[in-house]
């Protein structure tokens, strides 16, 4: 899962032995076999691996795939005070995409392929987020239509804007964790 994405580094990285049993990629490709080590453009410098995201951190690839987007998320009691106070939510989650690409998120469709997690390790760059430097195979891959009812069901608060900017701002001022994805095509 690559191409314009900032990772926050965050205190709360998973040890080994709690690797959910189940990690995910998601594509607008129904055909995708064995996923082998690659390295991302957008990080040239890392060795080449196979990302997978966890349940929790699973909303913010519940978009078409080129879309810019951004969430930040509550991990503890006091990390959502600040995101109700400064964020004006209830939701321990808040995703946000440009409001042009709305039709493509309501009519869009993913493939979520379901990966054995006993094969990846966390990633210490990125909350919720798996490698592994082995080429593996998912053992499922599940048809996903309802994108935005996909967050309804999460309880996750999807916003639609304009422009990314000034939310991009507010939540890196929060000092709460974020990912932001594909940026580099965002408004500011």
């Amino acid at each position: 899962m690559t191409g314009g994405m900032i990772r926050v580094v965050t205190n709360a990285v998973p040890s080994a032995d709690r690797v959910p049993s189940r990690l995910y990629h998601f594509s607008d490709d129904a055909h995708l076999e064995r996923f082998v080590p690659h390295v991302p453009p957008s990080n040239p410098g890392h060795p080449p691996a196979v990302w997978a995201i966890d349940d929790e951190h699973a909303p913010l690839y519940w978009f078409p795939r080129m879309c810019p987007r951004i969430s930040v998320w509550a991990r503890t009691p006091e990390e959502q005070t600040v995101l109700t106070e400064q964020l004006g939510t209830e939701a321990r989650r808040v995703c946000a995409a440009e409001s042009h690409w709305l039709e493509g998120i309501r009519r869009g469709h993913l493939y979520r392929y379901v990966f054995d997690g006993a094969r990846f390790h966390p990633w210490e760059q990125a909350d919720g987020q798996y490698v592994t430097d082995q080429v593996v195979e998912p053992v499922a891959v599940e048809r996903l239509d309802d994108l935005l009812g996909l967050h309804a069901a999460a309880e996750v608060e999807l916003r639609i804007t304009p422009r990314l900017g000034r939310l991009m701002d507010q939540i890196t001022a929060s000092g709460l964790p974020f990912s932001f994805v594909r940026i580099r095509d965002a408004r500011r």
